[in-house]
């Protein structure tokens, strides 16, 4: 069908007339602008500072967060913490779980915390590769790019962690674990 002039804003989205001529972007089509949605991690930088700067963001924002005297955002993020804390299920299985959930989410920054954590939970590159295939069952084939960037932080982060071992058995001094 032919749909011309059906949106009485369709001019803002003509790509011919200048950023000045199209006025301000509806938020809608505003959202990823200018924006990777999928960015990759600064490969240039050592596996530890990205850990400590994905760590160090998510500790200031959350106290950034917690500090307004909300009740619902408080409980909620109470209750994060205590589902989280071993009960009828180990840690590392509700840890796995976290990955599975976030995977099939496709959230980037959870996938990340959620494979360090099972990591310093103790999951092994068989368990890890299970967790994946469950989630790449849950949630089908749009998981693999999300897959994709999980194994390249795994592997990353084994290296970065075997590198720590290979220092650390040397006498040579390292880094704190970043979620210590």
């Amino acid at each position: 069908p032919n749909l011309a002039g059906a949106f009485p804003d369709e001019r803002r989205l003509d790509p011919r007339r200048s950023k000045r001529a199209l006025g301000p972007i509806p938020w809608s089509l505003n959202t990823h602008r200018n924006r990777d949605p999928h960015p990759q991690p600064d490969e240039s930088k050592p596996m530890s500072d990205r850990l400590t700067q994905f760590t160090d963001f998510r500790k200031r924002m959350n106290e950034r967060i917690l500090e307004h005297d909300n009740q619902v955002v408080r409980r909620f993020f109470a209750l994060d913490t205590q589902t989280y804390k071993d009960g009828a299920l180990p840690l590392k299985t509700k840890e796995m779980l976290g990955l599975v959930a976030s995977l099939v989410l496709r959230c980037d920054d959870c996938i990340s915390y959620h494979i360090a954590q099972c990591a310093d939970a103790g999951v092994s590159r068989e368990e890890f590769f299970e967790t994946f295939s469950v989630a790449l069952v849950v949630g089908g084939s749009i998981v693999i790019p999300h897959l994709r960037r999980g194994v390249d932080f795994l592997d990353t982060l084994e290296r970065d962690r075997h590198g720590a071992d290979t220092a650390s058995a040397a006498g040579t001094a390292t880094s704190p674990h970043p979620h210590a």
